[in-house]
């Protein structure tokens, strides 16, 4: 019989975002697959966790992929989690997920936190119907094309965004949509959390003066 594939939700931030149900998962696997080892030993440590890790991530997927696959057909179970959230969402999670299904492995979510859900939720947009698009191209012209596209569908839009990028992607979103209401949530549930709901010109201003820092999560 082969083993259990559980996608498991991690905190996005504040530590004690985890459920007790993950926690029990993540004891209990032969094997926990980490986007960063180092990073997700923290998490470990501080519940006391000792299952082995190995490393999961974009530029070794593919024959990550292979292994993992392996190590479940042989009856061991393995609980794939990210740096932050739940495994699947702007990550390489769902082609561990694809292979597992097509390979007649069990997947099991292990729900938790989700930084676009904690975002939505205190943004005061509309919630009964939204898109997420994750991060956008980083090419200008492509970008500006999927926000166009976006725009029309009149749903409220999520995105993901880098610090070094986010000033391209403001100015993008200005001349797409106007001098618009927007939302930006920054560290949620970090030391540091700041959630700014403004005009896209004045947040323009605020990142004019004051250098982005950390990763946001954009409300349009």
């Amino acid at each position: 019989m082969p083993g259990t594939l559980y996608i498991v939700a991690t905190p996005i931030g504040n530590l004690a975002d985890i459920t007790l149900r993950a926690i029990s998962t993540l004891k209990s696997v032969d094997l926990i697959a980490a986007e960063d080892t180092r990073h997700t030993k923290i998490l470990l440590d501080k519940y006391e966790i000792s299952a082995p890790t190995t490393s999961y991530f974009e530029h070794n997927k593919v024959q990550k992929s292979d292994y993992l696959i392996r190590v479940l057909k042989e009856g061991k179970s393995v609980a794939l989690v990210s740096d932050a959230g739940t495994p699947g969402i702007s990550d390489p999670g769902y082609k561990i997920i694809r292979l597992a299904l097509e390979n007649g492995i069990a997947v099991v979510p292990i729900p938790g936190p989700s930084g676009l859900v904690a975002a939505l939720t205190i943004s005061g947009k509309p919630t009964d119907s939204f898109t997420f698009e994750g991060f956008l191209s980083n090419k200008a012209a492509r970008r500006k094309n999927q926000l166009k596209k976006l725009k029309d569908e009149g749903r409220t839009v999520i995105l993901y965004e880098s610090p070094h990028r986010i000033a391209k992607l403001l100015q993008d979103i200005l001349e797409v949509y106007g001098d618009t209401q927007i939302v930006l949530a920054r560290e949620v549930t970090k030391k540091f959390e700041e959630v700014l709901r403004d005009r896209v010109s004045v947040i323009i201003a605020h990142f004019a003066a004051n250098r982005p820092r950390g990763e946001f999560v954009v409300i349009i």
